[in-house]
């Protein structure tokens, strides 16, 4: 079958009738499939069966065997007992000489077990000494490690608490040194409290402020006006009204001053906000860009203390301060205000130039109002004459025609007045002069 399968593997030869029939690849390999398992089956299954007969024979074989050799042993067995009877019934001289021997034999085993006990002994105790000397060795090798590594300890928790106590110490300085700061704050305050009298107490700030703003007038503040807000005429003022301007008369900064402070000695005690209101109010009236509060209230309030405070949450451009920041605050507002100036300057300009074209266009229109009524008086006047004349026109010919051309002539001269004006007053004024190049070029790019 399998070599009519390798000459045409697409024909298959009934083995029985013996015709051919043909199947495809996947057929034939199924079929070979099968009959190759059919026949491992049957082959395994008759290899099975000799394998167990092969073990049953060899067990068989192997029981018979020992049988064999068990009834060998037995018999030779016997045999020895059997001499050894007869050894011991023929030999008791015999035995009781090979009990000496042997008891001669035994007694040398003895002495030489002994021997060997006794150097058992002595091994076992130098084992014992070098297992000893090993033990302390390393005992001490333990000892010296747990030593140096305490000595280790030791010194890392002294190291610890040197550093611990450095730490302490100049936290403990530091904050020593700031409670005598704060001290010496809280002491120069009162010092200074305690010699104001409460006469004296507005007044003194207010000279203090104005000692020290004087004190450096002449370097930081040369074009600044700083003066006593004398004008009450709103019904209130501020203490002082600070100004500066650039060289060209343009302002940079102004702010109104408010001085404030009460002795230890007062009855009832002032709050900063008590004052911010009024403050804000001669600010706008005396058109002031900033306002500053300098106080010495509320002495304890730690908001106040840290410097300059803006209260722009309650009053625009408003600020209040202690007065060791009198100096820095409007030497922080003017360079703040220098850095807008440019843009202050060219809004002054603009604002010029809208004037000089108001002004302008207001002379224009004075000029041709009055130009227009004038020549309306006299073309009115003209016309009557005209219808005088008309009445008598035979006889006034001439004087018709004079007067009519006297009627143009005005006409060109009212147009020649407008173009002879409008260059007058070109002259002499470059900002006019500008706009008209601009709005003669604008037209034209439109055109």
């Amino acid at each position: 079958m399998h070599s009519n399968a390798n000459v045409n593997m697409n024909e298959i030869i009934c083995p029985h009738c013996g015709k051919a029939f043909k199947i495809d690849e996947a057929g034939y390999a199924d079929i070979l499939k099968q009959v190759r398992d059919s026949d491992f089956d049957k082959q395994l299954h008759e290899r099975l069966e000799l394998a167990e007969v092969e073990k049953r024979n060899a067990v068989e074989l192997a029981q018979a065997k020992l049988a064999s050799e068990l009834q060998k042993a037995a018999a030779v067995k016997d045999a020895e007992i059997q001499e050894l009877k007869s050894r011991l019934d023929a030999g008791e001289v015999a035995r009781k000489l090979a009990v000496t021997e042997a008891l001669g034999a035994v007694e040398k085993q003895r002495d030489a077990l002994a021997s060997e006990l006794e150097q058992a002994r002595r091994d076992r105790q130098a084992a014992v000494q070098q297992a000893e000397l090993t033990r302390k060795l390393a005992i001490n090798e333990a000892v010296s490690a747990v030593e140096k590594e305490r000595d280790q300890l030791k010194s890392g928790l002294e190291r610890v608490e040197l550093e611990k106590q450095l730490a302490e110490k100049s936290l403990k300085d530091k904050y020593e040194t700031q409670i005598r700061d704060r001290d010496l704050t809280i002491d120069r305050m009162r010092d200074m409290k305690a010699r104001l009298s409460t006469k004296m107490v507005g007044e003194t700030l207010e000279q203090h402020c104005e000692t020290e703003f004087n004190r450096i007038r002449a370097t930081a503040f040369p074009r600044a006006y700083f003066e006593k807000d004398n004008d009450a005429r709103s019904g209130s003022k501020g203490d002082y009204i600070f100004r500066d301007a650039d060289e060209a008369g343009t302002e940079i900064v102004s702010i109104m001053f408010e001085m404030k402070n009460e002795n230890d000695r007062t009855a009832t005690k002032n709050r900063n906000e008590d004052f911010l209101r009024e403050l804000d109010k001669d600010r706008n009236e005396k058109g002031c860009e900033y306002a500053v509060l300098v106080s010495l209230l509320e002495p304890d309030s730690e908001l106040y203390n840290t410097g300059i405070v803006d209260v722009f949450h309650r009053y625009p451009k408003m600020y209040v301060v202690r007065p060791q920041f009198f100096l820095p605050i409007i030497t922080l507002l003017r360079n703040a205000a220098m850095n807008s100036l440019k843009y202050k300057t060219e809004l002054a300009l603009v604002k010029a130039q809208n004037i000089d074209i108001t002004n302008f266009e207001a002379e224009l229109e004075t000029f041709k109002t009055a130009f227009a009524k004038n020549y309306d008086l006299a073309s009115r006047r003209f016309q009557t004459a005209i219808d005088e004349i008309d009445k008598s026109i035979d006889h006034l010919q001439k004087t018709k025609e004079a007067l009519l051309g006297t009627d143009r002539n005005l006409r060109l001269a009212n147009d020649k007045a407008q173009d002879v004006t409008i260059k007058k007053l070109n002259r002499g004024n470059p900002t006019m002069a500008a706009k008209f190049a601009e709005l003669k070029n604008r037209g034209a790019a439109e055109e």
